[in-house]
């Protein structure tokens, strides 16, 4: 196991284990009938792997921003993996995937179709600087694999950094440069060259910077550059999404090293691009272009896998090498479902509304959530990405107290997951209405109090 990796019994992973005795108690006390019937059938048919099958429960419907379970019971879904933000089922993108649908379902490779061509045009103008070509993949680990394979092209150059902690993806390449043991361990041998060096977390900052960051992480990622010398990219996840949020020079001195040293710069906002953050790319928040940018999960309107990596003007240079060619690549209904998204984004006006609903929650804990000395707690966030940390004073992470709050949650009305064993992360549909929020985090109040973690009074 690597010793920097995040721990494989799941207290520091990418979400909650499904195999732990307080989803059994759970289990016990909320399914009955049909539904236990499903999940033995599910368990009894699908490779079991951890942090799914087994699964939890079987849903039956989702509308907006609830998910509807077997036995009839509703759940704001705080958790959606990221691919909600004009929440479900959201008509218009019903609407333009039943359209396209009847029209032409599928486009054979050596052929393009007038909704891809649309995509990469509304991509392009809507990117920052000069990001004007886009491939796109059935999946972000697929975009992820394009845009180390245009690195290598660009550079000749293999090697990478990356950060201990990420996740960019479960296919060996991904884990290659991701930073999680439950991922990596018994994998083998990974990628070659796949350097990793410290997250910008100020929780686990090896630096010892305190709560005030000097940027020595950032610092050491151009050290590395310098000693490897022929480093083919950097690539990270622009926020954690957990959340980690880096402080507002981070990526410029990032970008300025790689600059300086011949790397390129890729920057992963499959979870959270296209508005999450009240920005259409998280990036723009700190004022930087990567030479590359992966886009992924919300991409295909909560429906359609589809992701999609925009590069820089001067990397089309492997026009005689396959970068994807995936079999759907340009698929025209996934196309479709995407140029409705966006649609909803632009006509509802999401990317505002992400940032007031971000600073309603955050609001609301400040204002009406008191912690005790009983726990440290730590609301992140940028719009609505959100994460709220568990911790015990002066110890480590609170991870009973984090998984009770979630179990009790779930029993209330309120689906979410937790990361790295302690952070409540927080990620509704952006098309929440104010009064769902507001009860999401009366739910959570009520769940914390149960939890000791906050006052009763």
């Amino acid at each position: 196991m690597d010793k920097n990796c995040n721990r494989s019994d799941g207290f520091e992973t990418e979400g909650d284990l499904n195999l732990s005795s307080a989803r059994e108690q759970w289990n016990r006390s909320h399914i009955t009938g049909e539904t236990a019937l499903w999940l033995k059938r599910d368990s009894d048919v699908f490779l079991h792997q951890s942090l799914s099958t087994p699964c939890l429960n079987v849903l039956d419907g989702c509308q907006g921003a609830e998910i509807t379970d077997l036995q009839g019971r509703s759940l704001l879904d705080f958790h959606g993996n990221n691919v909600h933000q004009v929440g479900f089922s959201h008509p218009k993108v019903v609407a333009a995937i039943t359209e396209q649908m009847q029209k032409l379902s599928f486009c054979t490779r050596r052929y393009t179709n007038k909704l891809a061509v649309q995509l990469a045009e509304k991509l392009v103008s809507l990117a920052p600087g000069d990001l004007t070509r886009v491939l796109f993949a059935p999946g972000g680990t697929g975009a992820i694999g394009m845009a180390l394979k245009l690195a290598r092209a660009a550079t000749g150059r293999h090697k990478t950094i990356s950060m201990w902690d990420s996740f960019h993806g479960a296919s060996l390449d991904a884990i290659s440069i991701g930073g999680e043991a439950i991922f990596r361990q018994g994998a083998g041998p990974l990628l070659p060259g796949c350097e990793h060096v410290p997250p910008p977390d100020p929780v686990q900052c090896p630096f010892k910077c305190g709560h005030t960051c000097n940027l020595n992480c950032a610092d050491y990622i151009e050290y590395v550059l310098e000693k490897e010398g022929d480093v083919a990219a950097v690539i990270g996840e622009t926020v954690r999404s957990i959340p980690y949020i880096p402080p507002p020079d981070y990526w410029k001195k990032i970008r300025a090293a790689c600059d300086r040293h011949g790397a390129l710069l890729i920057l992963d906002e499959i979870p959270h691009c296209l508005g999450r953050t009240g920005r259409w790319f998280t990036c723009q928040h700190y004022d930087v272009v990567p030479d590359i940018l992966v886009l992924g999960k919300g991409l295909g309107g909560g429906i359609f896998p589809l992701a999609a990596i925009l590069a820089r003007e001067g990397l089309n240079i492997a026009g005689s090498a396959a970068l994807g060619h995936y079999t759907h690549e340009k698929s025209p209904v996934a196309c479709a479902a995407a140029l409705a998204m966006l649609e909803v984004i632009e006509e509802e006006k999401l990317l505002e509304r992400a940032t007031k609903l971000g600073d309603l929650a955050r609001d609301f804990w400040t204002s009406q959530i008191a912690p005790t000395q009983s726990l440290e707690t730590e609301f992140r966030g940028l719009g609505l990405l959100m994460g709220i940390g568990l911790r015990k004073w002066g110890g480590g992470p609170a991870v009973k107290e984090a998984e009770k709050v979630m179990y009790a949650a779930l029993a209330r009305g309120l689906n979410f997951k937790i990361t790295k064993g302690n952070v409540l992360t927080l990620t509704p549909a952006l098309t929440i209405r104010r009064e769902e929020l507001l009860r999401a985090m009366d739910i959570l109040s009520d769940c914390l109090k149960d939890a000791g973690v906050i006052k009763t009074g």
